[in-house]
């Protein structure tokens, strides 16, 4: 989300004693798959073993490093007043499908994690429009605490439009049913963008022609205010804050 090309990854193991050699077999494999999609290379890790039941079964930490080019400046403290916000697409199935496989939940449609290596869409959106002012990804906290943090710290306000925000038909009715807010659930494979808003039709253009981005939009825009408040234009047309989460809806798995 600050524009580099990742280029390492370190993974550490962290594994109770007596876990199946077959789980871990069929994690490195994915590990592997996904590494050789996003064209890094894992260089080195660690592995160590815990005593049963100290370690939830495996505990996996990972660290990366990457290059960012020279005449890229990506930063929260960018977000400028004229700004438009731009989302990659639906919001809600990573966190509302996790919940629902860990609560036995089932529904009529299949919905699944949107996990993904967001580098190559960034790639094609920083190849589009290089002045780019922000970006960031969707995970604990969801859109709602993304939008609040880059707020704060860029000294700014938001408005976004509720009915320009994507979020999937079975998403919403999990979240009705469990007294969820989809601004508030977490994502692994979306992202915002912030930029000039003269910018703004290239950058979304760029974003639904790649996959992970068909479904991009712009949401609204960023505005000045003291408070540094994120509010939502209603369906009805009314005005309501969208605030930082108390707690979290899902318990922390990343």
């Amino acid at each position: 989300m600050s524009g580099a090309q990742p280029l390492y990854l370190s993974a550490g193991f962290i594994l109770e004693e007596g876990f199946p050699l077959s789980d871990l077999k069929k994690i490195v494999e994915s590990m592997a798959k996904a590494a050789k999609e996003a064209g890094v290379q894992i260089v080195t890790g660690d592995t160590k073993v815990v005593y049963r039941n100290q370690a939830d079964g495996l505990y996996i930490n990972t660290s990366g490093i990457g290059t960012i080019p020279d005449n890229i400046h990506i930063s929260a403290e960018r977000a400028t007043p004229g700004d438009s916000i731009l989302l990659s697409g639906p919001i809600g199935d990573h966190g509302i499908a996790v919940m629902a496989d860990r609560e036995g939940l089932s529904y009529s449609t299949s919905l699944i994690s949107d996990a993904a290596s967001l580098n190559g869409l960034v790639a094609v959106m920083l190849e589009a429009v290089q002045d780019i002012h922000v970006m960031r990804d969707l995970t604990r906290g969801g859109l709602a605490a993304a939008l609040n943090e880059i707020a704060s710290t860029a000294e700014v306000g938001m408005i976004i439009e509720e009915t320009a925000i994507p979020v999937r038909p079975e998403v919403q009715a999990a979240c009705e049913m469990l007294g969820y807010d989809p601004l508030h659930v977490a994502n692994e494979g979306k992202l915002i963008a912030i930029c000039p808003s003269d910018s703004a039709p290239s950058l979304l253009a760029a974003m639904r022609n790649h996959p992970l981005g068909s479904q991009a939009v712009i949401i609204g825009n960023v505005i000045e205010d003291d408070h540094s408040f994120v509010e939502m234009i209603t369906q009805l047309g009314g005005r309501r804050l969208v605030d930082w989460i108390t707690g979290d809806q899902l318990p922390r798995i990343c």
